[in-house]
């Protein structure tokens, strides 16, 4: 209960210091945060990462599925199988996540 109690005023101390600082304040944030977005610097480090994340799942995929075989339950394999059609079939443009795999 003290735990409850401790985070509801947390939330009360928030939501005043939030509306104290007011909609000129977060106006104000929000369009610094959509240029740090807009900056190629930031897009082009976020597109490498996203491409070697990529990289380190398909080859964490491969070692696992070297080591695992044939031991995964039919229902995964079933799972796995229907999302590689899906993604053979439709949409190639984009993965599960939403992002492009350019």
């Amino acid at each position: 209960m003290r735990y409850r109690l401790t985070f509801v005023g947390g939330l009360a101390l928030g939501y005043v210091l939030g509306t104290k600082a007011g909609r000129e304040r977060y106006e104000q944030l929000k369009k610094s945060a959509r240029q740090v977005a807009q900056n190629p610097a930031v897009r082009n480090t976020a597109e490498t990462a996203a491409q070697q994340g990529r990289q380190f799942a398909g080859k964490a995929y491969h070692a696992v599925s070297e080591k695992v075989g044939d031991r995964v339950p039919d229902s995964v394999a079933q799972r796995v199988r229907s999302l590689r059609e899906r993604n053979a079939n439709g949409s190639a443009g984009e993965d599960d996540w939403g992002t492009s795999n350019t």
